[in-house]
């Protein structure tokens, strides 16, 4: 039995996740109380349901992993709520128990498995048909496995906890504050993706520069908060324009990327950016609606190319001297060099 205990001991030591150390556990403690069915179980009180996690069976009671019974007819239940950790003459002091009495239940122990701060979460048990006593020694090894449980717990949920918060400051670092986009930095790692199946796949990418022209006037002429709420309003119309595909990014300055994958054929690839920029330039003029003014707004300047074969920084440059491009043509073309009317 040493032997065995010792090898068991090696596994728990081992254990990388919870059912790697309940169930030697369970084993283990099927040897040193002498009982049939050794379980671990979960309590869900907001639902009164009690579920089987684990469970080892070496008798006639067979207790199967995820069974869930309602929690007000279990022994688990009279067990804490008595004080009683261990039973042996079960048919005398739980008679009316439904679950004991199916389960020809004789001798019944547990020990709960409980939270940092003490709410039960789960108990641990073990049950047989026979009387049987339970040594102290055994009594002791129970509660010791069901701390080593709740402790193995803890750690499993506080690393999750660490996963998640790391996943949302990865995803933080990737979105700008202001507009709730994707940042430059966001842009650079999906274009160069883009570009990298496009030169293998033959195909183009759409780079897209939205630059709202005439920011810097209305902060002048109003306040960086008024600035900041155009801004707000106009990536939701933009996000709402490019939901389809491709990604809407927000890289400073009063200014937007677009970037989408193409088709294989350069005709069509410069028309889709042509139909692309004029849209997205579209879209942002018109009314406005902001807290503290209403105004409306010429629109923005959008310079859209097809590329491939190209760096992300290449790709990005011929965007920016496009819409260069086209604000020098649309200012030449403008009779007022205001973007902007206040109502």
């Amino acid at each position: 039995m040493d032997e065995l205990l010792e090898n068991l001991s090696q596994k728990v030591g081992a254990a990388q996740s919870l059912e790697g150390l309940v169930r030697p556990l369970l084993e283990m403690l099927g040897i040193l109380t002498g009982l049939e069915s050794t379980y671990l179980t979960s309590v869900d009180f907001s639902r009164e349901v009690q579920t089987v996690l684990y469970a080892r069976n070496e008798g006639r009671p067979q207790i199967l992993e995820g069974l869930q019974v309602q929690w007000f007819d279990t022994l688990c239940k009279r067990s804490l709520e008595s004080g009683r950790r261990v039973v042996s003459n079960v048919r005398e002091i739980w008679g009316d128990s439904r679950a004991a009495a199916d389960l020809e239940i004789g001798t019944y122990a547990s020990a709960p498995v409980c939270a940092e701060n003490g709410a039960v979460i789960g108990t641990l048990c073990g049950i047989s048909r026979e009387s049987l006593e339970i040594s102290s020694r055994a009594r002791g090894a129970m509660n010791v496995f069901a701390k080593l449980i709740s402790e193995h717990i803890e750690r499993e949920q506080l690393i999750e906890q660490l996963k998640l918060a790391n996943a949302h400051l990865a995803r933080r670092a990737l979105i700008d504050d202001l507009t709730e986009l994707p940042n430059r930095r966001a842009l650079h790692e999906e274009l160069g993706r883009l570009l990298s199946n496009a030169a293998a796949a033959g195909s183009y990418v759409a780079v897209c520069v939205i630059d709202l022209n005439g920011l810097g006037e209305l902060n002048d002429q109003r306040s960086y908060g008024t600035g900041d709420q155009f801004l707000q309003a106009c990536a939701q119309r933009l996000a709402a324009a490019t939901a389809d595909n491709g990604l809407l990014a927000y890289i400073g300055g009063g200014r937007f990327a677009f970037i989408a994958p193409g088709p294989d054929d350069f005709a069509q690839a410069t028309l889709m950016a042509e139909e692309v920029a004029s849209s997205l330039a579209t879209v942002t003029a018109g009314e406005y609606a902001l807290s503290n003014v209403r105004l409306h707004y010429q629109g923005a300047a959008a310079g859209c190319v097809a590329v491939r074969f190209l760096t992300v920084a290449q790709a990005l440059d011929q965007a920016d001297q496009e819409v260069c491009r086209v604000k020098r043509l649309r200012d030449a073309a403008r009779a007022s060099k205001s973007a902007w009317a206040f109502n």
